[in-house]
């Protein structure tokens, strides 16, 4: 008996590629196809890394980029979106025409600047192109805390600064913004979530606090799952309480593989 294939969306990355597979590209397509859809992926830049850290980079140009995008955009219909390592003004500045010129849907930002190993990934050019000109297409931007004190220049010691910077980032243009309290435990041993939404209100998103040592490429992974569950038609507040489910589970599951973070 023939059986009709079943269709999956289309959600397409647009990062690095991490060779120990921890983070980037990689991290993205085992994430977004674990969650029932299709990846496609368009390169940045190959880096040169394992689990301890990384040690140089190749990155694309503008038109490598483009060249990788555009047959994907004439062939297939992309559902969702995200962005990981941009690591250049030509590159930052080439996706923002992508989004803005092809028919794409409004991206996840993951504003990646800074590895878990403290290698930075975007240079000081890029950084600002990413505030003013990929912001404002971003349908969510997910900073970590240490990202968003660099994108606002406020010190985030609690939820209140959180929902602060999350506020100073909405303005930047994107319609969401979701601040990552990972590098914050609270008292009660909770890591918290602060979800800024179209409409304006502060979302919470609380789950206990997984103590397996340092991981390596949870931005990436939360940012591929909000992509997904945006891509099956999920609202925003679901999408990332999904994401934020299965990143837990998988901080929880992550192996050791190397001699450094453990990659999700």
């Amino acid at each position: 008996m023939n059986s009709t294939p079943k269709s999956r969306p289309v959600v397409l990355t647009i990062a690095g590629v991490d060779p120990s597979g921890g983070a980037g590209i990689v991290a993205d397509i085992k994430t977004i196809a674990a969650l029932g859809c299709f990846p496609a992926a368009a390169l940045t830049s190959i880096t040169f890394q394992n689990t301890t850290g990384v040690f140089g980079a190749e990155h694309q140009t503008a038109a490598t980029l483009r060249a990788q995008v555009e047959p994907i955009v004439r062939d297939v219909t992309v559902a969702a979106a995200k962005t990981g390592m941009l690591p250049t003004a030509e590159i930052v500045a080439e996706v923002a025409r992508l989004f803005a010129e092809e028919s794409l849907p409004a991206p996840v930002v993951d504003p990646v600047v800074v590895a878990t190993s403290g290698d930075v990934l975007i240079d000081d050019e890029a950084f600002e192109i990413l505030k003013t000109k990929l912001f404002p297409l971003a349908r969510i931007v997910t900073p970590n805390i240490p990202e968003a004190e660099k994108l606002t220049g406020l010190s985030i010691k609690s939820e209140a600064d959180m929902r602060r910077a999350a506020e100073s980032i909405r303005a930047l243009g994107a319609r969401a913004v979701l601040v990552k309290g990972g590098h914050r435990v609270s008292q009660s041993g909770e890591a918290v979530d602060v979800l800024l939404d179209d409409d304006g209100r502060f979302i919470e998103f609380r789950s206990d606090s997984v103590d397996v040592g340092e991981v390596h490429g949870s931005g990436c992974t939360l940012s591929a799952a909000i992509a997904a569950g945006l891509g099956k038609g999920l609202e925003l507040e679901e999408a990332v309480s999904v994401a934020k489910r299965y990143v837990t589970e998988a901080i929880r599951d992550a192996p050791q593989i190397g001699r450094g973070a453990r990659p999700l």
